[in-house]
């Protein structure tokens, strides 16, 4: 067995554990959903039984995973960079497990707008935080205020916009992929209709 195989095992039978014990479980427990002897689970945990295919595709399946995640190696790119977008002072980072989900970074000086003519609505999710300062969000006839450390999470549905509210805020959000392309489209319209300088 080479060095990367060694560690790839000691890895998965790890993984097996923590996955039990996140769970709650005890060895017989999870020896039951598996259908495998208690004993048998015990050693492959502690590595004094060889790890068959058959037995993995049995754990995964009685640990509510799959066996790519049970056997998923670390990923080398673990850190990334945000890209910037300067013109509107986003940060963003897209998230390598769900390549339809993107994190950004927002600081906004500027209240909501007053019209509701100029909320939006699309399809998707989003998820935000305020970072520093207080936020306004409008959704749909209600305003939220949302304060530093509080979050919100909305369908994206509902018509809505964001904004500082007595200062400064930055704001932390997650939209999944259909928020993400109507923020965009939205920024697209939003260049589109600037007269030029």
């Amino acid at each position: 067995m080479t060095q990367d195989a060694g560690e790839l095992d000691s890895l998965v039978r790890k993984r097996i554990r923590a996955l039990r014990v996140a769970q709650g479980w005890s060895l017989e427990e999870l020896a039951a959903r598996a259908r495998v002897s208690q004993s048998t689970l015990s050693r492959i945990e502690n590595g004094r039984r060889r790890l068959a295919l058959d037995q993995l595709v049995t754990l995964a399946r009685a640990l509510d995973t799959s066996l790519d995640q049970l056997v998923e190696t670390a990923a080398d790119d673990v850190v990334s960079s945000p890209m910037i977008d300067a013109a509107h002072g986003l940060m963003r980072w897209p998230i390598k497990a769900e390549p339809g989900m993107t994190v950004v970074r927002q600081r906004m000086t500027d209240p909501p707008p007053d019209s509701p003519s100029r909320m939006r609505a699309h399809p998707g999710r989003e998820w935000l935080v305020v970072l520093s300062g207080t936020a306004s969000l409008l959704l749909g006839n209600r305003r939220f205020r949302i304060e530093t450390n509080q979050a919100a999470e909305f369908p994206t549905m509902l018509p809505h916009a964001i904004g500082a509210e007595g200062g400064p805020c930055e704001i932390l959000g997650i939209f999944d992929r259909d928020a993400r392309r109507g923020h965009q489209r939205a920024e697209a319209v939003g260049k589109a209709n600037r007269p030029s300088s």
